[in-house]
């Protein structure tokens, strides 16, 4: 039986003044099973690396949106870096300010003597930095935030791995992804750097596997990849629940391959 992961979502909500808002949380570039369950018909609208966004004119009430999907975990070609990215994921970004960063990431990486090496030593470094506390830090903290705290959340690992990459001018991008063997289970984050010319995932929490995760959105930071966003509606977020799982059983990552995202 070849491997495949399955993903199964459900966020509940309560609208407090009627408008649009925009769900992201479909498997990029689309599954081979797929179910969808809203409250209203969506509208549709796709963004760059396949992200798929559904916008739905929401009523007054508590509402319920469900996603799950099949899909297989096949090897993926990696992705060629454009002239677009290199420019696009070199500058800093709201949460990833690596303009801030600079005498940190050129004192430690700058010197090493490839961009697969510089990429590692980052990694390496985030890890032996940052604890991975549940709940800590807060929506605005950036990069630097992060860092000067000691802790965070996976975006947060992300955020401060892609602005290290960005100062020593190797393309660095934010994945929202599903990562089957994250515990405890949520929507999970990573980052894509650019090695000889082409994307590969790394995750400097080392939760799941990275040959297991299906990509949901692709950015410059958690900014561009939000799940939910109010577009004039005005809601109260009661609570969601991701399951991500994989068939037969999980594949093994040792840390040290290159991994190319679908």
């Amino acid at each position: 039986m070849s491997p495949r992961a399955l993903v199964d979502v459900e966020m509940s909500f309560r609208v407090t003044k009627p408008g649009p808002a925009a769900f992201v949380i479909a498997i990029a570039g689309g599954a081979e099973r797929e179910e969808f369950v809203y409250p209203v018909p969506p509208r549709s609208a796709e963004f760059d690396r396949g992200t798929r966004v559904q916008v739905l004119d929401l009523p007054l009430g508590e509402h319920t949106v469900r996603y799950r999907a099949e899909r297989a975990m096949a090897a993926a070609a990696p992705e060629p870096v454009s002239t677009d990215d290199l420019i696009l994921y070199t500058r800093p970004s709201r949460y990833c300010p690596s303009d801030r960063m600079g005498g940190l990431a050129m004192g430690r990486f700058a010197d090493l003597p490839d961009d697969r090496t510089k990429v590692d030593a980052i990694v390496a470094h985030v890890a032996g930095q940052l604890s991975y506390v549940v709940g800590s830090g807060g929506p605005n903290d950036d990069a630097v935030d992060s860092y000067l705290a000691g802790e965070g959340v996976c975006r947060d690992f992300a955020h401060v791995c892609i602005a290290l990459c960005r100062v020593i001018d190797i393309p660095a991008r934010f994945v929202a992804v599903y990562a089957p063997g994250l515990s405890p289970m949520d929507f999970h984050a990573v980052f894509e750097a650019a090695i000889d010319g082409h994307w590969y995932v790394f995750d400097a929490t080392h939760l799941a596997p990275r040959q297991s995760m299906s990509r949901i959105a692709t950015g410059r930071d958690a900014a561009d990849t939000a799940f939910l966003s109010t577009l004039g509606c005005e809601l109260d977020f009661l609570g969601a629940t991701v399951l991500a799982t994989s068939e037969p059983g999980l594949p093994e990552d040792d840390g040290t391959s290159l991994v190319a995202l679908r």
